[in-house]
């Protein structure tokens, strides 16, 4: 027996055309319920007669239809429109998993979620998290703002506790990186050498930055953080946590321990590679703000706003027009190192104001400039006797 496919909407009308040849309904009742002509109705169940139950399907079915464009030409377009690739399929390049690194701190994943954690409960919405690479050992911080000072100070924790790391791999958040200028290539970027304050500090302690081009390239600290996002905010809710200092709390107390124990692998099997800081490192002269400024003649220099005066005891020779690094300290204190020594400076009074101007006499006033005097105006509209008395006089 041969098989036809059908749609439920033919297999009603079947159905109802069936019941219409039986005697089971009227032709004008099925006529209703399929939508046509009692007319049509007919129609079909005489050629129900010749074709059974296939006179319910299109006659057109299986059928190219009259509008159909030939393969060559559609095909045509499909390349010139990029759909489709002539020739025979090429594999596509596919970017797998990159392995893990193969020692602790050899690699630390760095990044920031901004998430709510409290639920509303207080102002909490920034975790700075950094995940090792080859044991997904994690440390981080819940901070203000996602801003250098910040992510300094985590940092800063981190080497206190590990040491200084090989590498950290972060994005191209303007933090970590300087962005290429209008018209600028990117290997003329890189000869420039332009640093923000994280890289100068990473540059000075040795630590080298590798810049993610893609949020998928740093995949291991961005699925902790959807994970963070359900565990770590259902723990601190159960734990009533509503302030920033109980959850950096909580964090160092609870969370990170249960995770390390519990998600990352053991570090003991694994060569450490962090190093420790030299004696000529030292974390609050290197995270920090750093800028160089410019020691004037009367051996100030400005930074901020403010002008700062060197003592003058520790005045040198050959001082003036020279360059010092001044350092803006996490903790706000302010320092300032003349080759390789630091100054003793004060913040110096608001500058004297000006005198005012001396009063001096108007200068003279050129009564020609112009063109023309003032003698002549009206001249010619004076009265004159008349010409025959002028000429009399002469005689």
């Amino acid at each position: 027996m041969e098989r036809i496919a059908m749609s439920q909407e033919e297999r009603d009308w079947l159905d109802w055309l069936k019941r219409a040849r039986d005697g089971k309904m009227t032709q004008r009742e099925a006529a209703e319920r399929m939508g046509v002509t009692e007319r049509w109705v007919r129609k079909l169940l005489r050629r129900m007669k010749k074709q059974g139950d296939a006179v319910v399907l299109h006659q057109l079915r299986g059928q190219a239809s009259n509008r159909k464009l030939p393969s060559k030409t559609l095909r045509g377009w499909m390349i010139k429109a990029g759909m489709w690739q002539p020739g025979s399929r090429r594999i596509q390049d596919v970017h797998g998993w990159r392995p893990r690194r193969s020692g602790f701190g050899e690699l630390t994943q760095w990044d920031t979620s901004e998430h709510d954690w409290l639920e509303g409960r207080g102002p909490v919405r920034y975790l700075v998290r950094m995940i090792d690479d080859a044991t997904s050992w994690s440390w981080g911080r819940f901070v203000e703002r996602d801003a250098t000072p910040f992510n300094m100070a985590v940092l800063w924790e981190y080497i206190e506790k590990n040491g200084r790391m090989v590498d950290v791999y972060t994005d191209r958040d303007s933090m970590f990186t300087v962005p290429r200028r209008k018209g600028e290539s990117e290997q003329e970027r890189q000869a420039a050498d332009r640093l923000t304050q994280l890289g100068r500090g990473l540059r000075e302690l040795g630590i080298g930055s590798i810049l993610a081009n893609s949020p998928q390239a740093k995949g291991r600290v961005e699925r902790s953080f959807l994970t963070a996002q359900d565990r770590l905010v259902k723990q601190l809710r159960l734990a009533k946590v509503c302030t920033l200092e109980a959850a950096n709390a909580f964090l160092e107390k609870e969370y990170w321990p249960e995770w390390n124990e519990c998600f990352a692998r053991p570090v003991k099997d694994y060569p450490d590679q962090h190093r420790p800081l030299s004696e000529a490192q030292d974390l609050a002269a290197i995270l920090c703000h750093a800028e160089d400024r410019v020691i004037a003649n009367d051996y100030t220099f400005s930074f901020a706003g403010q002008r700062h005066q060197i003592q003058r005891e520790q005045v040198q020779a050959g001082m003036r027009r020279q360059r010092l690094r001044v350092e803006l300290r996490l903790d706000g204190e302010l320092k300032a190192r003349y080759q390789g020594n630091y100054l003793t400076i004060s913040e110096c009074g608001p500058r004297a104001a000006a005198p005012p101007p001396v009063a001096c006499r108007p200068p003279r006033r050129d009564h020609n400039a112009g063109g023309k005097s003032a003698w002549m105006q009206g001249f010619f509209d004076r009265p004159t006797p008349p010409l025959w008395m002028l000429i009399g006089d002469g005689t």
